[in-house]
């Protein structure tokens, strides 16, 4: 059984983990527990995988009509959790972060279910820090999470991703061809998560003209919540070489088209972005637990394998610094290359063979 979502930085692992498992042992079933209207309930059956929704929610930081329900939800979905736990009999349940890890892990536990968290973040959740309390297995995806965890049960095992990112080579025409792009011109693509960044997408619509001008092709994630503003802009603008789609699927073909990538820094796309090996910017979200995604990026950057741009001074200087990395071949070359050292491709395999050790 495996548990969370609510993002694609959950998802995406929690599916990669399933399908190495599936892998591995395609007589075994797998079970997937998510939260009633998230992204989750449409990506995981998409993926090939039963999945059933929790009504749980989350607590708000500041004080909302909707944190009145919080305690009702949380009951329910505890109720729930245990309902589904004891009919489905798991072998092993693994908490990939979100919603519905809590309740299904915690019911887990109260079973005597072996259970196995993954962290993606180098900051850990709270959820994950209450439930590890209990955990048999914790896989991170950074070095030096003992500070949230008890060491001997820290599995170093990075974070699952899609495969087909695994095989670039040779896919740059293909890629060129998909996405309608010029083979003559430089391809910025700017990721701001399957829902999007305000920051990143006005950030380019200041740039972009610009970008246009100087020779750049851009391919632009808008986002599902900006998309629509952002199109009408670019419609009105009337640039070549923009090219703006709402969300990315291809993105194998993304990055191999890409000559630099800017992007948030949320645990999935970091993991996936050490394994592109290509020029990084990275501007962390701030509106994140912990400000969790500035210590993500800044677990690249101290080994020069990326460049940091603050969220607040992003607006204004994505050319700028697009244009001081593709100016200079080797940082081109040493960022592409030390970002590379730190990939971890068969994290999803690792995992399970910690969720194998749990059950032997």
């Amino acid at each position: 059984m495996i548990s969370g979502g609510g993002t694609g930085g959950h998802i995406y692992p929690a599916i990669a983990i399933a399908n190495a498992w599936k892998e591995k042992h395609p007589e075994s079933e797998v079970l997937f527990v998510g939260a009633l209207g998230k992204m989750e309930m449409q990506k995981v059956p998409e993926a090939g995988y039963q999945i059933v929704g929790l009504p749980v929610a989350g607590l708000q930081r500041k004080l909302t009509f909707a944190n009145l329900s919080f305690p009702i939800k949380l009951m329910k979905s505890l109720s729930q959790a245990s309902d589904i736990v004891k009919d489905f009999k798991p072998n092993v349940v693994v908490g990939v972060g979100g919603y519905a890890s809590g309740p299904v892990l915690y019911a887990a536990q109260g079973k005597k279910i072996p259970t196995l968290v993954q962290e993606q973040n180098s900051y850990a959740g709270l959820t994950n820090k209450i439930l590890a309390k209990r955990a048999k297995k914790i896989c991170v995806a950074y070095p030096d999470m003992n500070q949230f965890f008890p060491e001997e049960r820290i599995a170093y095992t990075g974070n699952p991703v899609r495969k087909d990112i695994l095989h670039l080579d040779g896919k740059r025409e293909k890629a060129i061809e998909h996405f309608g792009l010029d083979p003559e011109r430089k391809t910025v693509l700017v990721l701001g998560g399957s829902l999007g960044a305000r920051t990143l997408n006005q950030g380019m619509l200041r740039d972009m003209k610009e970008f246009d001008r100087d020779g750049y092709q851009v391919l632009w994630q808008s986002g599902k919540f900006y998309f629509k503003d952002m199109l009408e802009a670019t419609e009105k603008a009337s640039l070549k070489h923009i090219h703006l789609r709402e969300f990315i699927k291809e993105m194998d073909l993304a990055y191999a088209a890409a000559d630099i990538i800017i992007s948030r820094a949320g645990a999935l796309s970091v993991s996936e972005l050490s394994l592109v090996g290509k020029p990084v910017i990275f501007i962390p979200s701030p509106n994140v637990a912990e400000d969790h995604q500035t210590k993500n990026a800044m677990a690249y950057v101290v080994h020069d394998a990326a460049v940091l741009l603050k969220d607040k001074e992003a607006v204004g200087h994505l050319k700028e610094k697009t244009d001081e990395i593709l100016s200079n071949p080797e940082l081109i070359e040493s960022l592409g290359k030390n970002i590379k050292k730190l990939a971890k491709p068969l994290a999803a395999e690792a995992i399970v063979n910690e969720i194998e050790h749990l059950i032997a």
